[in-house]
């Protein structure tokens, strides 16, 4: 029998992209008595909501509502927060979606500039300044939220498949840097999750799941040191046997994903 995978209670959290969807249930997800959280988003209002209703669960809650890709903003935040909490869990989650443009024209010019600022170097940002402090106490974890997009970029999603792609290369090349350091590393890539983000997608979405269940797995995964989250597992699947076709079955079996997205804001 092999031997189960131990489990890991967090006590200093930081999150990113706090105030809604997956971000808002994981936060209240990992909040309970003897929990410290730090969470960042730019909307103060949601951020504020979430940040009472962990508080409602025993945690102790602070906020910055930050753009993840203002760099020195974020890392001055997180370093004072880890000089009094050493932080022992970082999730990069915010994120911002886009898509082609009515008529399925080219995204708006600007566009996969301000994505991959956010979903992919918004990430890099928010886990770069604590690397160091967490390699110097010798343990803790980092997890990036991705997307199943990164396994099969959707050709109606360019920009965001793109952000999410180099997230999850960045992530996977980082757990093997800090293999030895006793730094564990999370890739997260959860398909369509109930949101205003996918509120905004207007196409097929299929198994799609709740923030709340998505929150549960992400946070099951976590909590055994995983080094992939991926689900749900039977659009993985389909993914899998998807980028195994030839290239010109393999797109027009994405062409049933159809869709147009509203920009975020």
């Amino acid at each position: 029998m092999e031997q189960e995978e131990a489990m890991t209670t967090f006590q200093s959290i930081v999150l990113t992209g706090a105030s809604r969807g997956i971000g808002r249930a994981l936060a209240m997800r990992l909040a309970r008595p003897g929990t410290r959280l730090c969470l960042i988003a730019r909307n103060l209002d949601g951020l504020s909501e979430t940040a009472d209703a962990c508080r409602t669960r025993g945690a102790v809650v602070e906020t910055h509502s930050v753009d993840v890709a203002d760099r020195p903003a974020l890392s001055q935040a997180v370093l004072a927060f880890d000089a009094t909490n050493p932080v022992d869990l970082v999730i990069a989650n915010a994120g911002i979606s886009a898509g082609l443009e009515p008529g399925r024209q080219p995204e708006a010019d600007g566009v996969t500039t301000r994505i991959n600022a956010i979903n992919f170097l918004g990430a890099v940002n928010t886990v770069e300044p604590l690397l160091a402090p967490m390699i110097d106490r010798g343990q803790g974890q980092i997890a990036f939220v991705c997307s199943l997009a990164a396994l099969r970029p959707q050709p109606d999603l360019p920009s965001y498949s793109a952000s999410k792609a180099g997230l999850r290369a960045y992530g996977i090349a980082l757990r093997g840097a800090l293999r030895e350091t006793g730094v564990d590393v999370t890739v997260v890539s959860p398909g369509f999750v109930t949101s205003d983000m996918s509120a905004r997608h207007h196409g097929l979405k299929p198994f799609e799941v709740s923030a709340d269940r998505a929150a549960e797995i992400i946070a099951k995964g976590l909590e055994c040191r995983k080094a992939h989250v991926t689900f749900p597992w039977q659009l993985a699947s389909l993914i899998w046997l998807s980028n195994r076709l030839p290239p010109r079955l393999s797109d027009r079996f994405v062409q049933g994903f159809k869709s147009w997205i509203e920009p975020d804001d």
